[in-house]
């Protein structure tokens, strides 16, 4: 399997991609006009690295608390 990123360009009334030949070099068994299935995935920024990362002045589950008195009166 090979990852790359690559932008969607518009060629007529059609998308496609640009595979770089770098990247075909890496895996030698597949040639020009060879049938192959591409996956799209829109980029999303990674909030996984952002996890933990702030820190507050009170505990999450007291803000919690006051969250949900503020939203339902409890």
């Amino acid at each position: 399997m090979i990852e790359i990123k690559s932008k969607l360009r518009r060629w007529g009334n059609s998308f496609g991609i640009v595979v770089p030949q770098s990247a075909l070099k890496e895996d030698t068994r597949i040639r020009e006009n060879e049938e192959v299935v591409v996956m799209i995935i829109k980029n999303k920024p990674n909030l996984r690295k952002f996890f933990g990362a702030h820190k507050f002045k009170k505990p999450v589950e007291q803000m919690m608390r006051e969250i949900d008195k503020e939203l339902y009166n409890e």
